[in-house]
């Protein structure tokens, strides 16, 4: 048989879609896989009630149905104060996924270079090779996880041709400042590179921070492509409702990727999710609180069991320091928590280029019965994990 793809030799699967299926071998509370177990909002199912009934069941438009593209175009205008034109500057794609695969594959050409800040959401590596471009690793420096300019300018230096930022930041709940993001602006000004965004968590950030567009910073506007999702804003991950935003040259190449890799996204759902983009701002009013209110129960739980942690700023997500067990192999260790102690986390390895081992990533958009179950179990971890013996993890 003739030898396989070189490009895809060295991919594993998902280790953290992975540890959601160790969570269901032993029982585990899943704080693995980020998807949340509470319902979407209710007007968004009743209308998708609505829709099976009496649709649309067939195709939409490839780059979207025109008026959910029209909705997005004003709610993102609303919150970043940038003007959309639907017909132009807007693909919705199946997932956020999907929308990242599109762009970098619209703008990269073989052997270019990416930069990628880790530790990193697993897909933006994946997706560079695969489109054939070469990642570059600038870290992001715990615990504070602050990039160095210099650091970030060699990597423009080496000829880099964009930048993949995702703010608020998964794994480590950072959110960017006005000043680094114009450090990063500036540098793509200064070396010609796109700046591609991930931005599924921007309505998911906690005083005193703030979610700031990259795409509107002083002349970024032609040269960010927004990559988003309604997964984490409307509780419907399994949804797979995403978009690209970006100036017309781009999404007209992005329009012709979108339509071979998967011809369009579902047309029920867009017609049930225009209900989400059409809610007023009491609606993310309460986002913010209600992921508020499980950061609080969740990081102040793992305070009051004295787990060294980094304190999320948005997204959803907790990065746990597990150095004072000795583990040297974090995804044994995660392996072995899920199997006893019962709570199943993502190795902090996956996200990082750096050889970092002690770090592991919970995330916490649960009820607040699933995180006290997860606390209580969590509880034991300390005596579980300095009494065992015969572990593979030290």
């Amino acid at each position: 048989m003739r030898e396989l793809s070189d490009r895809t030799a060295n991919f594993t699967d998902s280790v953290i879609r992975r540890m959601t299926r160790i969570a269901n071998r032993y029982g585990a509370v899943n704080l693995s896989q980020g998807f949340p177990d509470f319902d979407p909002p209710r007007e968004i199912t009743d209308r998708l009630s609505e829709v099976a009934k009496s649709g649309p069941h067939q195709y939409a438009l490839t780059w979207g149905a025109k008026n959910f593209r029209e909705a997005l175009a004003r709610k993102y205008e609303h919150f970043s104060g940038i003007n959309i034109d639907p017909e132009s500057e807007i693909v919705v794609t199946c997932g956020s996924t999907e929308a990242m695969m599109a762009a970098m594959m619209s703008i990269t050409n073989p052997k270019d270079k990416v930069v990628i800040f880790s530790p990193f959401y697993e897909n933006y590596g994946a997706d560079t090779i695969l489109s054939g471009a070469e990642p570059i690793y600038v870290p992001l420096v715990p615990p504070e996880f602050n990039f160095d300019r210099e650091v970030l300018e060699e990597a423009f230096r080496q000829g880099a041709k964009a930048l993949i930022l995702c703010n608020p930041s998964n794994p480590c709940g950072k959110v960017f400042t006005y000043d680094e993001l114009m450090i990063i602006a500036e540098l793509a000004k200064k070396y010609d590179a796109y700046v591609i965004t991930d931005e599924v968590y921007e309505h998911i950030v906690y005083e005193p921070n703030r979610h700031i567009y990259m795409a509107s910073l002083p002349g970024m506007r032609e040269r960010t492509i927004v990559c988003n999702s309604l997964s984490k804003t409307y509780s419907i991950t399994g949804w797979r409702l995403g978009y690209v935003i970006a100036n017309k040259k781009i999404t007209d190449r992005v329009k012709k990727v979108h339509d071979f890799l998967t011809v369009g996204a579902a047309a029920p759902l867009m017609e049930a999710a225009v209900t989400g983009l059409l809610f007023d701002d009491s609606y993310y009013d309460e986002l913010k609180a209600h992921y508020t209110h499980m950061k609080e129960l969740f990081v102040g739980g793992l305070k009051s069991l004295g787990l060294r942690f980094t304190e999320p700023q948005g997204a959803y997500y907790v990065l746990v320091d597990v150095s004072e067990f000795g583990v040297k192999d974090d995804v044994r260790f995660c392996e072995w928590m899920a199997e006893y102690v019962g709570v199943a986390a993502v190795p902090g390895s996956s996200f990082f280029k750096e050889d970092v081992h002690n770090l592991i990533r919970f995330h916490y958009a649960k009820k607040d019965d699933t995180l006290i179950e997860a606390l209580k179990r969590l509880a034991t971890l300390r005596e579980k994990a300095l009494n065992a013996v015969d572990v593979d993890w030290r």
